[in-house]
This record gives structure tokens, C-alpha cells and sequence, in this order.
């Protein structure tokens, strides 16, 4: 694949669009400043196109203008999905066939975040993008813990509902919370449990990296735009064959 480079108005011309905020009173200097930023940052030129203030001393910026810099999509590294992709029936199915029994599924969202609506995304019926969520499968069971949920009740609750798999959903990212939390509870579920009888551990949430599974110490990281039928056909991707082959 050959080198590119970003595309603005038109083929390789190399414009881009830049957001960000600066802490100092809209005004002329304010603009100006942006721009040096800009050019720091390898625009050059660059325009200032919008400029608002956003509260006392700070200013929101957009600028647009020429970069240099060449991309070569071969180098790039991600993560692909490396399991089928299962309608509700067939991960009912292999659930039934594999374990004999319900899925015990257990997820909410850690730390002092309040954003519930990934994991319901993912976990509630109503489901996302036209897809229903976890509960609406047959043979799994579902325990929603909902929001600000401490890494020790988290695991107690694995531990009370026998739990084959753990989804967090982490919103909140300042200061990284949502590394340190997620690193949190890794560790805190291998003290808690021989690591053959550990739970699958998932997380997700917007601003993850999917490459940092092993890193954080969990089976799989999804980021923005994920399905409730990829991370369904993901734990059983994982569970139900392993468990098939182990009796």
C-alpha cells in the first residue's frame, strides 16, 4: 500500500482541521497563539476558523491548514476481530450444546463513573445499532450493577453470581482513570482467583486503545462503535468452545 496523506480540499494537499482549547481570554493575542500552536504542531500555514470563548480565561479554537507528514498505512497496527460473528440463535445455541447451562454475565461501570449508557448499550434488551443487548439471549444471565461500581464489589459480585465473564464499560478518562481503574480490577480479580477459574475479563469504552489488552491485564479491550453481537460472539467465542473441550 502505498504512502498517503491527508486529503482537504483537494488530493494531496495535505489540509487538516485541528480542535482544542487554551486556557487564556478569547481576544487577538488568543488567536494568535493558537496559531503558533498550530504551526509548532506542523500546520503550516494555518487559520484560525472559529474562535469562542468557553468560560472565563479560556478560549475553544479551530484551525485549519497544510501538513507534511506522510502516513503509511502498512506500518499501522490493530486489533481484528478473530472470532465469527454469531446471530442470538447460534450463540444460544453453543452456549446450550457447550456448558449445559446459563452464562453468568456480570458488568457495570467502575470507579466514580456515572455513564451508563455504554454498558446498557451492550447489556439492556433495547440493545444498540439495531442490535438487541445481551439480555435478550436465552441462555445467558445477565447482572447489570449499573454505575460507580468499587473494584471490590465488582469481584464480590462475580464471586456471588458464580460469573463466567465481566464487562466494564469506562467513560471518565481523566488523569487516565480508565487505565487506572481497569488496571485496578485486573488485578484485583487475580488475587482473588486461581487463574484457571478467572472470569473473562472485557472492557470497553471511547477512548481505549483495542492493542492494550495484555497491558491492562484483561482478555480483550472494544472501543467506540461496538455491538452488542461482537462482544456476545466474543464470550462465547471464548467460553463456550474452551468449555466444550474440557469435558
Amino acid at each position: 500500500m502505498s504512502l498517503i496523506r491527508p486529503y482537504g480540499d483537494t488530493t494531496g494537499d495535505g489540509m487538516v482541521q485541528l480542535s482544542f482549547t487554551l486556557p487564556i481570554e478569547h481576544s487577538k493575542v488568543a488567536e494568535g497563539a493558537a496559531v503558533q500552536l498550530a504551526n509548532k504542531m506542523g500546520m503550516d500555514p494555518a487559520l484560525v476558523v472559529h474562535a469562542k470563548p468557553m468560560g472565563e480565561g479560556f478560549t475553544f479554537f479551530v484551525v485549519y491548514g497544510r501538513v507534511h507528514h506522510l502516513v503509511d498505512p502498512s506500518t499501522v497496527e490493530v486489533v481484528e476481530r478473530d472470532f465469527p460473528l454469531l446471530t442470538p440463535k447460534e450463540a444460544n445455541a453453543a452456549i446450550k450444546r457447550s456448558l449445559r447451562r446459563r452464562l453468568v454475565v456480570v458488568g457495570g461501570c467502575i470507579g466514580t463513573d456515572a455513564h451508563t449508557v455504554g454498558i446498557d448499550a451492550i447489556l439492556n434488551i433495547k440493545g444498540f445499532a439495531g442490535e438487541k443487548g445481551l439480555e435478550y439471549y436465552r441462555e445467558l444471565k445477565v447482572v447489570n450493577l449499573g454505575a460507580q461500581v468499587s473494584v471490590p464489589q465488582l469481584v464480590e459480585a462475580a464471586r456471588e453470581e458464580k460469573a463466567d465473564a465481566v464487562l466494564v464499560s469506562q467513560v471518565v478518562t481523566q488523569r487516565d482513570a480508565h487505565l487506572l481503574n481497569t488496571r485496578e480490577m485486573s488485578a484485583a480479580f487475580r488475587e482473588a482467583y486461581p487463574a484457571a477459574k478467572r472470569p473473562l475479563l472485557v472492557v470497553g469504552g471511547p477512548r481505549f486503545d483495542e492493542t492494550m489488552a495484555d497491558e491492562l491485564g484483561v482478555d480483550r479491550v472494544f472501543s467506540r462503535g461496538t455491538t452488542p453481537g461482537e462482544v456476545a460472539s466474543f464470550i462465547v467465542h471464548r467460553l463456550a468452545p474452551t468449555k466444550e473441550k474440557a469435558s
